[in-house]
């Protein structure tokens, strides 16, 4: 019987536009549901771990275990090394994966940690099996997925709700599922997890320079990235929908009283 294969195609890509938001990611801001359940002894997998900037700092917070990082594309995993080494670490290492397959045996790590995936796989509740099946009895399963149907901004400034309409239909179109952060505790239990602990946490982005960074780097990613092909190819939008929304962002970045959230679901699940 063949191994399940990620059928989602990932929406963001890794246009400089994304990896400026990406590697801003820290355990604290991103893992803070987590860090009170890791020991110094731990071996973790943080799955979709990207260019590396979570994943290097759980590795400094279990100094006598072991953090493994993959993601679905090997591109990026020489980006992540580099945020390893430059920081020192020799407790950390990265390797390609499909969440839906793991190449791990049974009872191999004491935390999965995925930050960010789920709303871009295929088939979440089988990436949820295999992120169990990989758990040692005992561990913990930590998954984070942003909502984008919950995100919400002031004020409202024209083309930032067509913003946010093409975004859930280019994802959907994709095979993900854009508004995951609420159906985690769902999916959970539907892969047959019982020890659930489920909480939510967000970004907001309100100063100028706050604006200025997240305002950028979506109006960027709109018309330069992966996303913007996706969006252009599939017949979502033509290239002048996606300026104006582009143009939309910088506005909102130049309010003054601008303000943007991001509602996060999280789930801490015990094997």
């Amino acid at each position: 019987m063949s191994k399940p294969q990620e059928t989602a195609v990932y929406t963001h890509g890794h246009h400089e536009s994304v990896l400026r938001s990406h590697t801003s990611r820290t355990a604290a801001n991103s893992a803070a549901y987590l860090l009170g359940s890791l020991k110094p002894h731990m071996r973790i997998l943080d799955i979709g771990c990207g260019p590396g900037t979570i994943t290097a700092d759980l590795a400094e917070l279990v100094p006598d275990g072991h953090v493994t990082g993959v993601d679905h594309a090997p591109a990026i995993l020489d980006q992540a090394r580099a945020t390893a080494a430059g920081r020192g670490l020799t407790n950390v290492d990265f390797a390609a994966a499909d969440v839906h397959a793991l190449d791990y045996p049974d009872d191999t790590f004491c935390v999965v940690h995925a930050h960010q995936v789920l709303q871009h796989v295929g088939d979440p509740v089988q990436a949820l099996r295999e992120m169990r099946r990989v758990t040692k009895p005992g561990g913990f399963i930590a998954v984070r997925d942003a909502d984008y149907a919950a995100m919400t901004w002031y004020p409202a400034v024209p083309g930032m709700d067509d913003w946010l309409e093409l975004y859930r239909r280019v994802a959907r179109a994709n095979g993900g599922e854009p508004d995951a952060g609420r159906r985690l505790r769902s999916w959970a239990l539907t892969a047959g997890l019982t020890d659930i602990t489920a909480t939510s946490g967000t970004w907001t982005y309100s100063t100028a320079e706050e604006r200025a960074w997240w305002g950028g780097l979506w109006a960027d990613r709109t018309v330069a990235s992966s996303y913007a092909e996706r969006a252009t190819e599939g017949g979502h939008a033509t290239t002048g929908q996606l300026a104006a929304i582009a143009a939309a962002w910088r506005e909102w970045a130049g309010q003054e009283d601008g303000w943007f959230a991001v509602l996060h679901g999280e789930i801490l699940c015990r094997k």
